[in-house]
């Protein structure tokens, strides 16, 4: 038994970290957080305002917790080694609380904690072990109480004015409304005309040609409201200088030259990483932090081992190590003296940044990616290179430009001004690095995005022939065409995640979890790797701002995040931050609860008429979001009268008709359920005519309320889906965890996505249920009449994909189905083909529930030739690949069934035996090998909000 305990986060982690320790230390993981506040309750003391949390062993993880005691009973020495962040030291806090009762001595127990995971880090840290930080502790449960707090308190009023289900956050609510504010500024968008104008010139003695932008007419700078370049307004002004601009005679007015540096970009930060792997690698936030995480867990590298490649990944600093800066200058010189500055560079970090870790970096410079390339999957090469070339860059030197700027002047009968602009590479620099592994277009073109990061003016790079002052030009061509203003784009993840940073809204952890979250709960969708918000999104979002004004304010959102920062720090205490949380949203709450709008009564007015029955619509809201109803639809249930009550008093029963009741209706005379008179009226006195009729000519009296059911869908209130960019499909879904592309798999309950390293060693236990409500397709006519009651038969989509049945339901319940010609052997009633919930296909008796036959092989209405069955069944041979027809008494062709979980096999007790197998020359269709995808993938054009507490 091993004297010294080791508790880590992941099982990947614990691999790599045993491997660095020796045979005293075993290493074992908690999977995450092993308590929680409880999900019934909202677990947090708020009538004496401690806010005391009510922390329980996390659902699933009490087995887990039970055994970690007992290791941890025996051990001499117990360290706690989850990440070094908040999260990592509540973790590290709660595992204390379960252990520490059982142990005879408390000292014991120990937190370390390491920024890589390389064996100095890991070995170095253990010689720092301490105990856990109560602050950063603090600061971890004050969030975890906010967020409760705002979920538990807002989400109820939600159910009750919007829809049950519903759940607000408090910061994923703030990212949701940058991205519906954004959706209103491109709804209310007009567009401004302009029009540029380009002069394309050479030199009078030269053949090298360029093009120059038009800036200013006599001395006037041109400018347009809402452009930012120079332009004209209009066609006709554009047209008048494009005349007089061609009659013009052109000379160099000035020429100036000078050399211009672009310095280094740091290395990176959480948020610069995530927004530079989605822009240059297409990833998405969860993809980089999957891959990253398991970069800095460890990948096996021959002979090395197991070696974690990067440092921490959750971070907001530019900071880096002394030793580490001191490796990169050594690999830096081996380029060439010119590439190493004479001094490390630095860079200073934001201003709110927490500073915690050092920044993003490989561990060992001498790793380069190409040497390590065959070890790592092509993601994780990916993202590392990208890692490892921007640390590198950031302690290079200056790249060096030679740039030249020349003003031109027109003459004609206005002065036109002129101005062109070059610049040539002079220097790579730390642009070199982009040729390590790249031909030189693609190396031009990294270079050039590694050249934006760090400067945010517009040049024209092309280069100019030489030029001098007073030179003349001859002009080739003016251009000009007119274009519009463009709305502001739709967030994508990368610009979501620097929207966030610039605000101060999150932390380097929470981003990934927060983009996560509103796409989680369906407040919206990603089409073309953009953001655009779904009807429930915008509808929850406009509820929240306008009752809450202050605890979903931006600002305040910020000052929270500073104020957690100071909690963190020791500077303020917990509690003092959320009395004051809690008073304004106690306050907000109430206000809320008298004046927030109840969406799900909607019944608006329109002036749209019903297609069925021609009575105005209203706007109503159901479960997918807004819809139109004919106003005509009732709710009430039909109400039978007795002839002999009407008899008696008349009247009597009109009064209590008309107060249970609104008109129109209609009077039937029942006869033993059928029709023997039936009447529509409108009024009082109708009404008792047709009444004095149904009570002669039924034994009793139905009064039936007139309903119409058409509805359809308010598409112009919901975002307009179908006029996003070529190119909308679904996206990938990668593991959180690993990055790795999940997969599609069948389960007891459904189909659910799943990691492929789900049986890995070490496992990655990443899944998701295919759980979204999916709204149904509306109903597609087939042109066939149904068989029992004439009305035409309709395709519908359900549970267990498409079926078809009569449009006449409820009242006609007749279902198509796929019947074989073979009778049930039990019954003798007939056989249809149906799905199971997993998806395969098997055939039951159509009498069920009285005959509960089924058969997971298809009969065949062929008997057995040995004469032992008047049928025979279809079956798969895996050995030959072909189907074959085998008698059902053959039990030896017949696919076995295994036994239930600890129960024995039971022997075929058939009295018959056969053994007629015959192969066919048929092979099973591949086609239904590829409807499982098909159920569970929602077409965003039918998937309807959804979100979950």
């Amino acid at each position: 038994m091993a004297r010294n305990l080791v508790i880590v986060e992941s099982p990947a982690k614990a691999k790599t970290i045993n491997k660095y320790l020796g045979s005293d230390y075993t290493v074992e993981a908690s999977l995450g957080h092993i308590m929680d506040l409880p999900k019934n309750d909202i677990g947090v003391e708020l009538k004496r305002r401690t806010f005391e949390p009510n922390l329980i062993v996390s659902p699933g993880k009490e087995k887990l917790v039970e055994r970690l005691k007992k290791l941890a009973a025996k051990a001499d020495a117990v360290y706690l080694a989850p990440d070094p962040d908040r999260e990592g030291e509540a973790i590290a806090y709660h595992l204390k609380l379960q252990i520490e009762p059982g142990l005879k001595n408390k000292q014991t127990i120990q937190r370390v904690t390491f920024n890589e995971i390389t064996k100095k880090a890991v070995v170095d840290a253990f010689k720092r072990a301490r105990d856990v930080n109560g602050n950063l502790v603090d600061a971890q449960q004050t969030r975890r109480v906010l967020d409760r707090l705002v979920g538990y308190e807002i989400s109820p009023l939600l159910w009750d004015k919007v829809r049950r289900g519903l759940s607000a956050g408090r910061v994923q609510t703030v990212a949701l409304r940058l991205i519906v504010d954004r959706e209103n500024e491109i709804k209310a968008f007009v567009p401004v005309e302009y029009w540029p104008v380009d002069a394309r010139l050479k030199p009078q003695a030269g053949k090298q040609e360029f093009t120059a932008k038009l800036h200013s007419i006599n001395g006037a700078r041109l400018t347009v409201e809402s452009v930012s370049g120079n332009a004209l307004p209009d066609g006709d002004a554009a047209g008048q200088a494009k005349a007089e601009m061609e009659s013009a005679k052109y000379t160099v007015r000035s020429v100036e030259a000078k050399e211009r540096r672009r310095n280094p970009p740091a290395p990176f930060s959480t948020s610069q990483l995530q927004q530079q792997a989605s822009n240059r690698l297409g990833f998405n936030v969860k993809r980089t932090m999957g891959v990253a995480q398991r970069l800095y867990e460890g990948v096996e590298i021959g002979s090395d081992g197991t070696v974690g490649l990067i440092t921490y990944m959750r971070t907001d600093s530019t900071r880096v190590a002394p030793v580490a800066i001191e490796d990169a200058r050594k690999y830096i010189g081996g380029l060439g003296d010119r590439y190493l500055p004479t001094k490390p560079n630095e860079f200073r970090g934001k201003k709110d940044a927490q500073d915690a870790h050092e920044a993003i970096r490989p561990t060992n410079v001498a790793y380069t990616p190409d040497s390590i390339r065959k070890y790592l999957s092509d993601e994780q090469f990916r993202l590392y290179d990208l890692i490892w070339r921007r640390f590198v860059a950031s302690q290079m030197t200056a790249a060096v430009y030679d740039q030249t700027t020349v003003e031109i002047e027109g003459r004609s009968a206005r002065t036109y001004g002129l101005r062109v602009s070059g610049s040539v590479l002079k220097f790579d620099g730390f642009l070199k690095i982009a040729d390590a592994r790249l031909g030189k277009a693609q190396a031009a073109a990294e270079a050039k995005a590694m050249q934006a990061e760090v400067s945010e003016e517009d040049e024209d790079d092309a280069a100019l022939p030489v030029l001098k002052q007073g030179q003349a030009l001859d002009l080739l061509a003016v251009l000009t065409e007119q274009k519009f203003t463009e709305p502001p784009p739709r967030f994508n993840e990368a610009s979501l995640v620097k929207e966030l940073e610039e605000r101060g809204i999150g932390r380097p952890s929470t981003y990934a979890s927060i983009i996560n979250t509103i796409q989680d709960r369906e407040y919206v969708k990603k089409l073309a790797r953009k953001f655009v918000p779904t009807e429930i999104g915008m509808v929850v979002t406009a509820l929240l701002v306008k009752n809450f004004p202050y605890i979903f304010d931006m600002d305040y959102t910020r000052r929270l995040e500073e104020e957690l920062d100071r909690v963190e720090d020791g500077e303020e205490k917990w509690t003092d931050l959320l009395n004051g949380f809690y008073g304004h949203l106690t306050d907000e709450i109430k206000v809320a609860e008298k004046s927030m709008e109840e969406i799900k009564r909607w019944e608006k007015p329109t002036k749209e008429l019903c297609e069925k029955c021609g009575s105005p619509l209203v706007l109503r809201w159901g479960k997918f979001g807004s819809f139109y109803s004919c106003s005509n639809y009732t709710k009430s249930k039909p109400k039978t009268i007795a002839v002999a009550s009407y008899k008696k008093d008349p009247k009597a029963t009109v009064q209590r008709i008309t107060k249970a009741l609104t008109y129109p209706f209609e009077v039937k005379g029942m006869v033993d359920d059928a029709e023997a008179f039936s009447e529509e009226v409108h009024d009082d006195k109708a009404l008792l005519a047709a009444l004095k009729v149904a009570a002669t000519r039924g034994k009793s009296i139905l009064i039936d309320p007139v309903s119409c059911d058409f509805t359809k869908e308010n598409f112009a209130g919901k975002p307009d889906l179908a006029a996003m960019e070529a190119g909308d499909t679904e996206e990938e879904e990668f593991c959180e965890n690993c990055g790795k592309q999940m997969v599609l798999k069948n389960g007891p309950f459904g189909p659910f996505m799943s990691c492929p390293d789900y049986n890995a060693d070490p496992p990655c236990k990443t899944v998701r249920r295919l759980n979204q409500k999916v709204q149904s397709k509306p109903p597609e006519p087939t042109g066939e009449p149904c068989p029992e009651c004439g009305m035409e038969l309709v395709k519908r989509q359900g549970s267990y994909g498409e079926f078809v049945s009569c449009s006449g339901y409820p009242k006609c319940k007749y279902v198509k189905q796929t019947l074989l010609d073979v009778a049930c052997p039990k019954c003798g009633g007939s056989l249809a083909e149906r799905k199971s919930k997993m998806g395969n296909t098997f055939y039951g008796c159509t009498n069920y529930p009285k005959c509960d036959f089924t058969s997971n092989q298809k009969l065949i209405a062929t008997p057995c030739p040995k004469g032992n069955s008047t049928y025979l069944v279809e079956v798969f041979n895996k050995q030959d690949g072909f189907l074959h027809e085998v008698c059902p008494h053959n039990h030896d062709a017949l696919p076995k069934r295994r036994p239930k979980k600890g129960a024995k096999e039971e022997p075929v007790t058939d009295p018959v035996h056969c053994d007629y197998d015959n192969r066919t020359n048929r092979k099973p269709e591949p086609a239904a090998l590829i409807e499982v995808p098909k159920l569970v993938v929602p077409d965003p054009e039918q998937t309807r909000p959804l979100a979950v507490a």
